[in-house]
């Protein structure tokens, strides 16, 4: 581990390589984040929707767990090109799709953070107007206000501010998973509710699949400092573990309670989690700080990454953020995404977020390229000067790899189940969505075919230097 002296609190880098003399961290740190990002109340509600959808409890369990292993591993694996490649998760694209071809996926992202933002922002804002009765609209402007600071500190802040809540997660869920385990109703939840379906199992699993991929455009944002040579197996596998053990986690709760609780749970999720811990005013006061620092710990990943990929949207040729430029982004991002959550608190959030989902089958070919290029193709060796210059060996477009994102695309379409659009061929599946699966697939082996000739002859870089 390099012994760098740093003397701002300030994270000094932005998109641009990190030096390995600057290189620190301990790959542990890897498990909190991911551990604490999804140890928060839109997790629980995504895990509810497993039985809202049709499922009984048991088989909701199932696909929930089954939906969290399979989507983990695109996830991990993004993460593991942290410390290889030492530039954020977005500004790789550019080896992929060329210096300016990468903008088509950048945008896509920063609309989904911007997204992602407004709609924890609003969860984060009702649970803390709870707790204090304030209002609504100044309780989203704290808690986005909170996240800002973080974000503009940077890195080091944001890693040790999950690790703290980490542990305060795992001790108040504990606590609250045996009350709910407890519940008087828990027995006549297994044994009534929906029959089993193989289309809605399917879509279960695709949406719980799809909530750990799209952790894809930024989770290598986070392991980008830690040393060149910390092993593949080892960011992977302490990325996997805390991500996947708490979503499990956290969606199990939120299936169970919903099959307890019903309408009870739907109507007000945050009354209900705060209502396991009794009459107790001070256990009460202490579940809402635990759900308003959950929100807080998945959102600052939103502003950070919108920061991380608005600026290589815009960036020309060896851009690094100054301090004074960092805070201007942030401060600017920040001010969107609140703005869209005030201004969507009604049913614009409920459409917004359709919207979002929507998105997702756009980034979810997008990963699978990444992926072939990182492991396949170039073998975890790129010419990191290269994607910082237009002219460098990866070019300004790359043609081939839009050719496989856009028809890898094309053929998600019949497969896809949302509320905005669904395709023509899935009711021959029973409601059943596969698009992530025919999005991956695709974009793999197209992307592949065409670019293992040009990489061939190219040849690749032996070492990542910046």
């Amino acid at each position: 581990m390099a012994n760098e002296t740093r003397t701002s609190l300030v994270e000094q880098h932005s998109i641009d390589f990190i030096p390995e003399a600057e290189r620190h961290g301990s790959v542990f740190s890897l498990f909190t984040l991911w551990f604490a990002a999804n140890m928060q109340i839109t997790t629980v509600v995504t895990g509810a929707l497993a039985v809202i959808i049709g499922l009984p409890l048991i088989w909701a369990l199932v696909a929930i767990v089954v939906g969290n292993i399979l989507g983990g591993v695109v996830m991990a694996l993004h993460s593991a090109q942290g410390p290889r490649m030492g530039i954020p998760q977005m500004i790789q694209s550019r080896a992929q799709f060329g210096f300016y071809g990468a903008i088509l996926p950048l945008v896509l992202v920063i609309l989904l953070y911007i997204g992602f933002f407004a709609s924890s922002g609003v969860l984060g804002g009702q649970a803390l107007s709870a707790w204090t009765g304030m209002s609504v609209t100044p309780a989203i402007i704290i808690v986005s206000a909170i996240c800002t600071v973080l974000a503009i500190f940077g890195y080091d802040l944001i890693h040790r501010y999950e690790g703290i809540v980490s542990v305060l997660f795992l001790v108040g869920f504990l606590y609250l998973s045996i009350r709910l385990l407890a519940s008087s109703g828990l027995g006549k939840a297994f044994s009534t509710g929906s029959s089993f379906s193989l289309g809605t199992f399917l879509l279960v699993v695709s949406v719980i699949a799809t909530w750990q991929i799209t952790y894809g455009p930024y989770v290598a944002d986070y392991s980008r400092y830690l040393p060149s040579n910390t092993p593949i197996s080892t960011s992977f596998w302490w990325t996997y573990g805390g991500s996947v053990i708490s979503s499990i986690w956290m969606m199990a709760f939120g299936s169970i309670a919903y099959a307890v609780a019903g309408s009870t749970f739907e109507n007000d999720s945050v009354h209900f989690i705060v209502g396991q811990s009794g009459n107790s005013l001070v256990l009460g006061g202490i579940i809402y700080l635990l759900i308003v620092l959950g929100i807080i710990a998945a959102n600052v990943l939103n502003i950070y990454g919108m920061f991380m990929t608005t600026t290589t949207a815009i960036s020309l040729p060896h851009f690094r953020a100054s301090t004074r430029n960092r805070i201007l982004f942030i401060l600017a991002a920040a001010i969107v995404g609140t703005a869209v959550a005030v201004l969507g608190q009604g049913n614009f959030i409920n459409n917004y977020t359709n919207f979002l989902l929507f998105l997702l089958y756009f980034i979810i070919p997008w990963s699978a390229i990444n992926l072939v290029d990182f492991y396949l193709l170039r073998h975890e060796h790129y010419d990191i000067a290269a994607i910082f210059n237009p002219h460098g060996i990866y070019g300004a477009v790359n043609w081939r790899a839009l050719l496989a994102y856009v028809v890898a695309i094309v053929l998600e379409l019949p497969f896809i189940s949302t509320t905005l659009y669904t395709g023509p061929l899935v009711s021959y599946l029973g409601g059943a969505d596969i698009s992530w699966i025919i999005g991956l697939i695709v974009a793999s082996i197209l992307y592949f075919i065409l670019m293992k000739p040009v990489v061939a002859s190219t040849g690749t870089t032996t070492a990542n230097k910046g």
